[in-house]
């Protein structure tokens, strides 16, 4: 039988390995940068030049004041709960899409008490939809914002991309909010208009990188391509492999969830990404004590899942066509985490 001073050792050298891992452990400061598209939040109140005749009281869906508020709490819940894993002030940073107007934006933020300011511009999309971005002042600070026209060969108008200078606990980010065009007209006949608005953004980019090429940027948004689309990588320069980065080309850690088959929206049985984050060289950089990527994700609760019908495990959406679905979004929200050592 072992010794009471025999036992003790041995537990002691059983605790040691555990106490050296404990010992060298680093505290890391988080944020969690991420993007939502809101769909079609829209208000019940006729805005001039806008073509919102279906989201009003009188329309064809029936959007009553109550079916706004139900929409604005689910919106807020989502937002709320948005990278609580990794910080509990959640996403110091959101690009959305498909607002409306501030207004919403504001009811949101008062209804969830949600501790965002506003940065939006009006665009001259036809529909009346827009981007925008709310922040935590507790984390950014605004130093300038630009509303960047995206002008189409056939004049159709479209979503400006919002770009936002600030300065993130203490160091200076550009941020870009995108909603390149859509795919109606199909994916190839409308794939030249998504280039053009990568092509804005990246015009930017290319003129910040000759100035310092440890530029912090980054680009978020509906893309409506996926990572692997001419826009992405030929364009904007996103690539998925971050040992093969050449000079000024941006990360997209969202080619990997792509090829996995995994998305952020669904259409027939089949799985798109187009709701991306991507990032400068300078993020992955873990060597000089700034904020660098540590992980993307795309963020679903069970209740954002649609559980029954033919949209059985898609995102469960506010409308199916007219008829009220009391969902949230027809895309998951994503987000990126990045840390510092503390």
């Amino acid at each position: 039988m072992l010794s009471r001073r025999a036992i003790n050792q041995l537990i002691i050298l059983t605790l040691c390995p555990l106490l050296s891992l404990w010992a060298q452990k680093k505290e890391y400061k988080v944020i969690n940068i991420g993007f939502y598209n809101l769909e079609n939040f829209f208000d019940t109140i006729h805005q001039e030049h806008v073509n919102d005749y279906e989201f009003l009281p009188t329309g064809n869906k029936g959007y009553t004041s109550e079916v706004y508020q139900d929409k604005v709490k689910h919106m807020a819940s989502v937002i709320t709960d948005m990278g609580k894993q990794f910080s509990p002030d959640g996403v110091a940073l959101l690009g959305v899409a498909e607002i409306e107007n501030e207004g919403v934006l504001k009811d949101l933020i008062n209804t969830g008490k949600l501790p965002y300011k506003i940065v939006h511009y009006d665009s001259p999309d036809k529909r009346g939809i827009d981007v925008a971005l709310l922040y935590n002042p507790a984390y950014f600070t605004v130093i300038s914002s630009k509303s960047l026209t995206v002008q189409l060969p056939d004049g159709y108008p479209t979503r400006d991309v919002l770009w936002v200078t600030g300065k993130l606990d203490g160091e200076v980010y550009h941020i870009f909010v995108n909603h390149w065009p859509s795919r109606r007209n199909g994916e190839a006949a409308s794939a030249p208009g998504r280039a053009i608005a990568a092509g804005v953004s990246r015009h930017i980019m290319d003129s910040l990188f000759r100035i310092d090429p440890n530029t912090n940027v980054v680009l978020m948004g509906d893309l409506n391509d996926n990572p692997t689309n001419e826009s992405m990588t030929r364009v904007l320069k996103a690539k998925g492999d971050a040992e093969k980065l050449k000079e000024n080309e941006l990360f997209n850690p969202w080619m990997a969830f792509f090829k996995k088959g995994i998305g952020t929206l669904a259409y027939q049985d089949s799985w798109a990404l187009f709701d991306q984050i991507v990032m400068s060289q300078h993020l992955l950089n873990k060597d000089d004590g700034h904020y660098h990527f540590y992980k993307a994700n795309i963020f679903k609760r069970d209740d954002m899942i649609q559980t029954s019908g033919r949209y059985q495990g898609y995102p469960k959406r506010t409308f199916d066509f007219d008829n009220y679905m009391g969902g949230f979004s027809d895309h998951f929200p994503t987000f990126i985490t990045l840390i510092k050592a503390n």
